[in-house]
């Protein structure tokens, strides 16, 4: 009996080592796994699809060592509700960090209250939440660029173009008369955008006069329209067109190919953002410029801030602005430095 009760006792004790050792194991395993939502406003934005796919690509490039990262990503269409809606569906999947581009920068509320009852860090990417609402809670972050410096480049692009080539002035009045393509009413980054090209190009010396400003919420399509409108208004008297974002100074020069204006008649076109499109454009000088908007550089800093805040480690490394921002500068882009951004 002695005999028979020390073989169960063996037989338990080696069954016991096998179950902590694959609880070890298991354990090490979740240890090197990661689950990251992407939530963001709408894929019809260029830019944005852009950022996502180069996102994508960094989460594949960190995988590749010694974690596992599966990334889920949700469109929401332009709706700050449906937004909501699949965070709430990511955080319930598991996830362990989000990655948001919010629909309606003014209202991350709800957004904020799912994430910090879950104890799941946020990072906010290219719509800037308001500073309040990211002084809500310490796990909040935020990835992004400075409008300002963008519009300023804009601004300082177009009037080095205007100075060395006389023909901008059509009329010769002294005056540039020029319109705006601007992104979403009350947006932010459009305003800033908008006001620092302007006061750029007057602290460069150039005489302005304002035509008109259309709302085409970065969208190609909606830019053709708005210009189609404006040149009806003022026939060609446009001289300059200024556009918050790549698609909207392509959809003004398509508005101009549909009319059939004339080269001669022609304005000078400037974007923001460098987009693959926007830069071939500029590269056949159909665009006078762009701003570049480092879309690789900040999935980088997306993807190696997610990682430190899953694992808690790196975060030493990281340079933040204020301990919660990270900034990534812009670049100009002419036809004679455009290939080098490709």
């Amino acid at each position: 009996m002695k005999k028979q009760n020390k073989t169960i006792l063996a037989v338990i004790y080696c069954l016991c080592i096998l179950f902590l050792c694959a609880c070890a194991k298991e354990q090490r395993e979740a240890d090197d796994k990661a689950q990251v939502g992407v939530a963001y406003y709408n894929k019809s934005d260029t830019f944005l699809n852009q950022l996502i796919d180069r996102l994508k690509e960094q989460f594949d490039r960190l995988s590749a060592k010694d974690i596992e990262i599966t990334v889920t990503i949700r469109d929401a269409a332009g709706s700050q509700r449906t937004q909501d809606d699949q965070v709430k569906e990511l955080l319930d999947a598991g996830c362990d960090v989000l990655c948001v581009n919010l629909v309606d920068r003014a209202d991350p509320s709800e957004i904020i209250d799912l994430a910090r009852e879950r104890d799941v860090p946020i990072i906010f990417f290219n719509r800037e939440p308001v500073a309040e609402d990211m002084m809500q809670w310490d796990k909040l972050y935020y990835v992004g660029a400075d409008a300002r410096q963008s519009g300023l480049m804009q601004g300082e692009l177009a009037a080095d173009y205007i100075r060395q080539n006389k023909k901008a002035d059509r009329n010769k009045d002294g005056k540039i008369q020029y319109v705006v393509l601007e992104g979403e009413a009350g947006h932010q980054d459009a305003i800033i955008r908008t006001e620092h090209a302007i006061a750029a190009l007057k602290s460069k010396g150039i005489k302005l006069e304002k035509l008109s400003c259309r709302i085409a919420n970065w969208n190609r399509a909606q830019a053709q329209n708005r210009m189609m409108q404006m040149i009806s208004q003022h026939k060609n008297s446009i001289e300059l067109v200024l556009a918050n974002n790549d698609d909207m100074a392509l959809g003004a020069l398509d508005a101009y190919k549909k009319l059939n204006v004339t080269e001669a008649v022609l304005p000078v076109f400037f974007g923001i953002d460098g987009t693959d499109i926007g830069l071939k454009a500029v590269e056949e000088k159909q665009l006078a410029a762009t701003v570049y908007n480092d879309k690789e550089g900040q999935a980088a800093a997306i993807a190696e801030l997610a990682v430190s805040l899953v694992f808690k480690k790196g975060m030493d490394n990281i340079q933040f602005t204020k301990e919660k921002y990270i900034y990534l500068p812009y670049f100009k882009v002419t036809s004679e430095n455009v290939k080098t951004f490709y």
